[in-house]
């Protein structure tokens, strides 16, 4: 058995987010025993997935544990992903894929957004507000993880008022969220991109934030969520996971198989 791992970043036009991306899994292959590991994106970037798998195959991996590098169960790891896979892996029936999951939900990611907050300041009273603002889907998952991941923040935190928005396809929306939190004059409020790395979409919070702020200077904007040591310990956690494949719950044969 030759064992490959194969990473799946989203991709961005974005220069710097691709870049980001690598940098972060260079970090994590050195946790990795894997005699191949190859990196790939969905889309906007090269390598694609074909290109990476066929790499892995070349290189003589006879078993690939597939990783989507994704903060969230969605429709990329639960239908894009799997359909391109289904395409590879029909090209190259003796190799047998397994397919891991999202980073998701996990306490540490809880953590990660806290020390975000700790970032703009060494304390905070307990009348803070903090705010997740996801990118959104229509995939109601998503809604739910980030609700879940919210309620781990309250905890983690002790803040009681920790609320969520989303930039796009889901409600409450960034922009009214924004508009309503310009009013809230008395209270510091921190706001955490929940989100893996730069691009268009963090330029955006950027540029409207910093409008806000001229209404309400309670109102702080911390680093995105990124490639901390804590996103780094979950996610090599689910590559494991993948690798190890315990009672065959990460096979793929074609359907989807790994997030249920």
């Amino acid at each position: 058995m030759k064992q490959a791992v194969l990473y799946i970043c989203h991709g961005s036009r974005v220069k710097k987010a691709c870049e980001e991306a690598v940098a972060f899994l260079s970090r994590c292959q050195k946790h990795v025993e894997a005699e191949i590991q190859e990196v790939c994106f969905l889309e906007l970037a090269s390598p694609s997935i074909e290109e990476g798998f066929s790499s892995c195959v070349q290189q003589g991996a006879t078993h690939i544990a597939v990783v989507p590098l994704l903060l969230l169960t969605a429709v990329h790891a639960k239908y894009d992903i799997p359909l391109e896979l289904e395409k590879v892996s029909q090209q190259h029936p003796g190799v047998q894929v397994t397919y891991g999951k999202p980073i998701g939900v996990h306490e540490k990611m809880a953590e990660s957004v806290v020390e975000r907050v700790l970032e703009q300041n060494e304390g905070y009273p307990d009348s803070s507000m903090i705010v997740l603002i996801g990118r959104g889907s229509s995939d109601p998952d998503v809604v739910k993880d980030l609700e879940s991941i919210g309620e781990l923040v309250k905890k983690r935190s002790r803040i009681e008022d920790v609320r969520i928005c989303y930039l796009v396809a889901a409600e409450p929306k960034f922009e009214d969220m924004l508009a309503e939190l310009t009013l809230l004059k008395n209270r510091p409020i921190f706001l955490i991109p929940y989100l893996l790395f730069t691009g268009v979409l963090m330029k955006k919070i950027e540029s409207q934030v910093q409008l806000a702020q001229e209404e309400n200077n309670n109102i702080r904007l911390c680093r995105y969520l990124g490639y901390d040591l804590k996103v780094e310990e979950v996610f090599i956690e689910r590559v494991l996971e993948a690798m190890r494949n315990t009672d065959l719950s990460y096979t793929f044969n074609g359907q989807y198989k790994a997030i249920e």
